[in-house]
């Protein structure tokens, strides 16, 4: 198809996540499928922690393909909207790009990017239009099943997944690179990206007694390396090991975008939190722990049994009952507690080593959302 011009539009709310998934669909938007791409985000000093080659101070800028704008309260009055307008998470568009878009000889497709989910009510709204005024706009809902948007997917990511994984000295200089010893042979090795949760002291807790050595990898500023700076006093700074028993923790630096895929894909087991890291989790091809956004009177456990309901219909009894234990306490639900779910998971990780890489081949049997929106896209202008 022809390239076309997108604007995609986000606000920086929950840290990293929604940027993390705008910047990723504009970069493949750009670099893999040869659209001319303007990305607006209203926060840019967060936006440069995910990508170092972005300068904070800067009103406009050209990174990776893509054209980075700050976008402020005051947005500028002569700017022509593209071919595709991408309101990412039910961010609200400036009014006077909405006029703007309302004068253009051929209207953009206007696309609300909603939040990824489970939920079956999804198929039923992907695609939808809202009439506003003389112009439609779209819900676009990626997702884990046919009749959904799929996931973000870049263009060769599980061959340098599988490749990564089979390569011992490229995982031994990834460990290296991060200050960190490799593996020893019966050890586990897991990275912990959550939100802040009582269950993490009691977690850490049975990691400490386990009959075989535990290494956890904490992304520095997050809330496991609080709560271990307050347990063993001092900082949580990039660098610092924490140790008890069979446990040790490092505290690592923020990681880029394709270093935190290294990490999952190096690691035996991953706990990661909301939306973006919960998809790269999945093409990680590993076991993982999903500690999904908390929302008031409990309304996201709907939407974690629905995402459960989905992953464990092709594990065994066993496995799949360990799974929604150790998913439910750590997410709050009541169950036997974290220490009982833990010792449960841990005797199931070899099948669930096998399963994880059959799921993420499942799910890019969707198609990526970058090839799907442009595929909606070009059917509705």
């Amino acid at each position: 198809m022809r390239p076309l011009s997108w604007d995609i539009f986000c606000t920086v709310v929950d840290n990293y996540g929604d940027i993390g998934v705008c910047w990723r669909l504009a970069r493949q938007l750009a670099g893999e499928r040869g659209h001319s791409v303007r990305l607006w985000v209203d926060d840019l000093k967060s936006f440069a922690r995910l990508c170092p080659d972005i300068d904070p101070g800067l009103e406009q800028q050209t990174c990776r393909d893509v054209e980075v704008w700050h976008w402020t309260k005051d947005f500028p009055g002569d700017v022509e909207p593209g071919d595709v307008v991408i309101e990412a998470f039910a961010c609200t568009l400036p009014e006077s790009f909405i006029q703007a878009m309302a004068t253009r000889s051929v209207a953009p497709c206007w696309i609300n990017l909603e939040y990824l989910s489970a939920e079956d009510w999804v198929i039923g709204c992907h695609g939808l239009p809202s009439p506003h005024g003389a112009l439609l706009k779209y819900f676009f809902f990626p997702g884990f099943v046919p009749g959904t948007g799929g996931l973000l997917l870049e263009d060769g990511l599980l061959r340098e997944r599988a490749a990564f994984q089979a390569d011992e000295a490229a995982r031994t200089a990834f460990w290296q690179g991060l200050g960190v010893p490799p593996p020893e042979a019966d050890e586990l090795r897991v990275s912990l990206f959550s939100y802040a949760n009582g269950a993490t002291r009691e977690l850490l807790d049975a990691w400490a007694v386990s009959d075989t050595p535990i290494t956890c990898l904490v992304p520095e500023g997050t809330a496991p390396a609080a709560l271990l700076a307050e347990e063993f006093g001092g900082t949580q700074a990039a660098g610092r090991v924490f140790r008890r028993g069979a446990l040790a923790v490092h505290i690592l630096p923020f990681l880029s975008q394709p270093d935190y895929d290294r990490l999952l894909w190096a690691c035996d087991l991953n706990f990661v939190r909301g939306e973006d890291s919960f998809v790269r989790a999945q093409w990680a091809g590993r076991p993982f722990v999903w500690h999904i956004y908390p929302q008031e009177e409990g309304a996201h456990h709907l939407k974690l049994e629905a995402f459960l309901d989905l992953y464990c219909e092709g594990l065994a009894p066993d496995m799949a009952a360990a799974v929604r234990g150790l998913w439910r306490s750590w997410n709050g639900v009541p169950s036997s507690g974290i220490a009982e779910s833990w010792r449960e998971l841990r005797t199931c990780l070899p099948p669930l080593m096998v399963f994880a890489p059959t799921w993420a081949g499942r799910l890019a049997g969707l198609g990526g959302l970058a090839a799907n929106l442009e595929k909606f896209a070009k059917n509705h202008i």
